[in-house]
């Protein structure tokens, strides 16, 4: 028996040996799949990234007329209109929980918290079919802007700001007929003081990242828009929406593109 044993004894260490080396050579193999995987990424397949949306930002003070040049730009080359204020407005209307939420701040004298808003905003970029975003009236703070940054991760393509002097948007205001219930001389001062303190930090980051378009705001609706005409028709993927006709005349640009 102990001979028997013996004999079987160098096979079983052999058939071990073998075993050993067959599980090495297995475990090479599969080391240089993953290794040659790792030292040629270019060979991986990867699905088509999706096309980063077309935002611009549209900044100005009340009475600036920056409402009915979005209008136009929006009826002109079909961008997606969103306005962080109907946004807000919208949450209160329906009632959600953000709404509700929403109008205790508003009712408290206090600001709606920039991620709440830049969450409304994102919510119908995600949501839409468009590829085209216009977006009114944002970001009014710095609090805002970095907000959208950090949330969205994507930084506007074109940023208008209608420069239009105080004397202007105090009698644009008055005049009209639309603004709020208490508009005065004194109260449209102080929403233009107000809005200066918090929109022009904003404003000068992106005049110093090449982003912002400063529109002289003074003139007819429609000689405001020659000026904005230039801007978006520089822009190939909003040629093929354009409804400009190719044969009106932009006169001279007066737009400064402050990079």
């Amino acid at each position: 028996m102990w001979r028997r044993v013996a004999l079987l004894s160098p096979m079983i260490s052999s058939s071990s040996r073998s075993l050993t080396l067959n599980q090495a050579a297995s475990g090479l193999k599969v080391g240089e799949s993953f290794a040659t995987d790792i030292i040629k990424p270019e060979e991986r397949v990867f699905p088509p990234k999706e096309k980063a949306p077309f935002i611009t930002f549209v900044l100005g003070g009340p009475g600036s007329g920056k409402g009915t040049q979005c209008e136009k730009i929006v009826e002109t080359f079909g961008l997606q209109h969103l306005s962080a204020g109907d946004l807000l407005r919208r949450e209160i209307a329906m009632h959600t929980e953000n709404g509700d939420m929403i109008l205790n701040l508003i009712k408290d004298g206090k600001i709606v918290p920039s991620e709440v808003t830049v969450k409304l905003i994102q919510k119908e970029l995600e949501s839409s079919d468009s590829r085209k975003f216009l977006i009114d009236g944002f970001p009014r703070t710095e609090e805002n802007r970095v907000a959208f940054e950090r949330i969205i991760r994507a930084d506007p393509d074109v940023v208008l700001f209608f420069d239009c002097p105080e004397e202007e948007m105090v009698k644009r205001v008055l005049n009209r007929n639309q603004g709020r219930i208490d508009d005065n001389i004194t109260t449209m001062k102080k929403r233009l003081k107000i809005f200066n303190a918090l929109n022009r930090p904003v404003i000068d980051y992106y005049k110093n990242k090449g982003k912002l378009y400063t529109i002289n705001a003074v003139g007819t609706v429609d000689d405001i828009f020659q000026h904005v005409l230039p801007i978006f028709n520089s822009f190939e993927q909003l040629k093929e929406s354009s409804h400009v006709n190719p044969q009106s005349h932009l006169g001279p640009s007066l737009v400064e593109n402050s990079s």
